[in-house]
């Protein structure tokens, strides 16, 4: 079957796929965006994590046809989300296929290391700078889901209790941090934001 969505605000279709094929192995190896990790397979794990229509989804869980006509958004475009977010609907999401990062893009992307001053910062969205400011990544399996599922709370709730955070990232795991360092991410990424509103 075609599967047609919008990944990363940019409508895109998948040829071939088969009955029982997951979202996750379409966008690992149909679209080349290896960022959502293959880990359980069982939606145990979230390092899967990618948003389906803005909510946070183990995408090992959601099979391929049904993100028909549907937005996705993962680890790959969310610094673009993020931006375009804060500029163009503040508080709110895109509408489907109105903007976003092309596939090939999204490929390409890399991290830079910055200063958190330079013109490069632009490079992460505010989640992504604070995960590494605070030292919250290790191994780096479990990040991408961290990721999205911390970058939803935060434009549901921008100053959230460490209650909220805990619930938010209670589906994903991380064997190396022992999840202070995390939580402390997500608090800095929320301090920046409200700062950044003032």
């Amino acid at each position: 079957m075609r599967v047609n969505f919008t990944v990363n605000g940019r409508k895109q279709e998948a040829d071939d796929v088969w009955e029982g094929e997951s979202l996750l192995y379409v966008l690992r190896e149909r679209m080349g965006l290896p960022g959502s990790k293959n880990a359980c397979e069982q939606g145990e794990c979230g390092s899967c994590t990618v948003r389906l229509d803005g909510v946070p989804v183990c995408s090992c869980l959601v099979a391929a046809g049904q993100a028909e006509g549907r937005e996705i958004v993962t680890v790959e475009g969310l610094a673009d989300y993020a931006r375009h977010r804060d500029d163009a609907h503040p508080g709110t999401g895109c509408a489907a296929g109105s903007c976003g990062t092309s596939i090939d893009a999204a490929q390409r992307w890399q991290a830079r290391p910055t200063d958190g001053r330079s013109a490069e910062a632009d490079e992460l969205s505010p989640v992504q700078q604070a995960f590494i400011d605070a030292g919250a990544v290790q191994c780096g399996f479990c990040t991408p889901g961290l990721l999205v599922a911390a970058d939803e709370l935060l434009e549901k709730q921008p100053s959230p209790s460490d209650q909220d955070i805990r619930e938010a990232l209670s589906g994903n795991l991380c064997r190396c941090t022992g999840y202070e360092k995390i939580l402390d991410a997500v608090r800095l990424a929320a301090a920046r934001q409200e700062e950044a509103v003032r």
